[in-house]
Parts: C-alpha cells; structure tokens; sequence
C-alpha cells in the first residue's frame, strides 16, 4: 500500500494485500469503490499536470496534440474508455470531435461533470465499465483510452471485444497502460524502486483487501504478449507499440514514475491498433 493512497485506503478499510485471483465482478465492484474514495485527492494531486481540456497519453507528457495518434478527429464520434474527469475527452470536443466519455467511478465523473462546467466543453458522460460498454455496434469512429480502464478489469479480451464491436470499420483504438515491465519492480520511484522483486510471467492480479477479506483494489497483469494476442484475437490490427522515453529536463514524480527510473526503462506502453 502506498503513502500516495493513504486516505482512500483508510476510508475502504485496507488492511493488507492479498495474493490471489479476482473475477471481472469483484474487480468491478472494487475499482469502482476505490476510485470514488480516491477521486478528490487523485485530482488534488494530478490535476494539474493533466488540465481541464488537454489530451496526455501518460506520465512522460506524451501529448495527441503532437503525435495525433488518432489522426483527424474533426467531426468523429469517439469513445473514451477510463475517461476520469474527461480531459481528454473535452480536448477532443474543443477540436471539433463528438466525444463520449465512460467511467465506472461516480467520484470521477463527478470532477468530469465540474470539468464540463468550468470549460464550457459540453461531453456527455457515461457510468459504465469498460467491459460492459453500453452502446449500440459500429457507433463511433475511434476510441481511445490514457491510462482509463484497461488494467482494472479480469478479462481484458472481454474489452478488446467490446471496443470492437463499437467501432467502425477502420476505426484506431489507441490506449496507453503502465509498462508490464514495471511490474517485476516496487511500486517505488526511488532507488528500491531498481531491484526486481516478482516474476514478470505471474499474472495473478494485484489485491488489496480489508479485514474481511473483501477486495478494495484490484490491478491486473499482463505481458505485451499478452495484449497483442488479446488484440489479434478481437480483430484488431496492430500498427505500433509506443514506449515514450524520458524526456530531458522532466523531473516529475508521478507515483512510480520518477527521472530515476524512467532514464533506465520504459514506464508506458501505447498500444496503437485499428479495426480493419
């Protein structure tokens, strides 16, 4: 458990760390929980590095504005999967884009609802999992996902197959995830932070759980392997893998994310695919 979580811990309860599975239910049920308890000091503390209305792929400041991994949005319909307080998605609106913005966090759609007011972007916000996705087939023109819900669910094919079969033909579906390599290490971003300490093959997930065993976090593991067969197996097509380095003069700690590490090994992956 981290010092960065503590209030959010105290106010579910965690008690200690379990090593065991969790289904797609349990993990629902439990991110769900913790980032409504997490949400107010998630954005007291990151808000700032990630705006009201900006698009960032990930802690390296990797921005859509420079690589425009999605390609033109104008007037594209746009599934955000993970939005948090919908940034990215208000981005995307400010450029002339239909964005939809999902989210399994009341909490976080809350600060996405005060987003919406303070900007005068207007994005429709939606409750939802992102393996349960509550929209008709062949509805957007792309989606995306920066650090959204991908690794928070059990079955992560399960939502390869739902974005897919949202979107349209020759739609990009982009989405950034912490490195799988970063697992084999600390949660850590100093120098404890540089000695392996788990296999990089044990995908059992990460729990956290109270004093009566009931999860109140989950994270899933998977190696890159992993999710290019996941991606292949949903029909998808793979154009790139993304492992944004350092940059100079970046002396930000995020978390784990620190000048330390990140001069050493990658700390993102953005998996860039379309749906033929």
């Amino acid at each position: 458990m981290s010092d960065q979580h503590a209030s959010a811990e105290r106010a579910l309860g965690t008690t200690g760390i379990a090593q065991r599975d969790a289904d797609a239910a349990e993990s629902r049920a439990a991110n769900r929980v913790w980032w409504d308890a997490d949400a107010d000091d998630y954005h007291a503390e990151h808000g700032g590095f990630l705006g009201a209305a900006d698009f960032v792929w990930c802690p390296e400041g990797v921005r859509e504005e420079d690589v425009r991994f999605l390609g033109a949005v104008e007037g594209r319909r746009v599934l955000e999967v993970g939005c948090g307080s919908a940034p990215c998605s208000r981005w995307l609106r400010a450029r002339g884009a239909e964005p939809v913005a999902l989210d399994i966090s009341a909490g976080m759609l809350r600060h996405a609802v005060a987003g919406n007011a303070a900007t005068g972007l207007a994005v429709p916000l939606v409750q939802a999992s992102a393996d349960q996705l509550p929209f008709a087939d062949g509805s957007f023109d792309a989606a995306c996902s920066a650090f959204g819900g991908v690794p928070f669910v059990a079955d992560v094919g399960e939502v390869f197959r739902e974005v897919a079969r949202v979107l349209r033909p020759g739609a990009p579906w982009v989405f950034s995830v912490t490195h799988p390599i970063r697992w084999i290490f600390p949660d850590d971003p100093g120098p404890n932070g540089l000695t392996v300490t788990q296999s990089y093959f044990d995908r059992t997930p990460y729990v956290e759980v109270d004093d009566t065993g009931r999860a109140t976090y989950v994270e899933h593991h998977r190696t890159l392997g992993d999710y290019v067969r996941a991606l292949v197996a949903a029909g998808f097509e793979l154009l790139d893998v993304v492992e944004p380095e350092w940059p100079a003069g970046h002396t930000r700690t995020w978390g784990q994310w620190s000048p330390l590490r990140g001069r050493l090994f990658p700390g993102t992956a953005i998996l860039r695919t379309r749906r033929p």
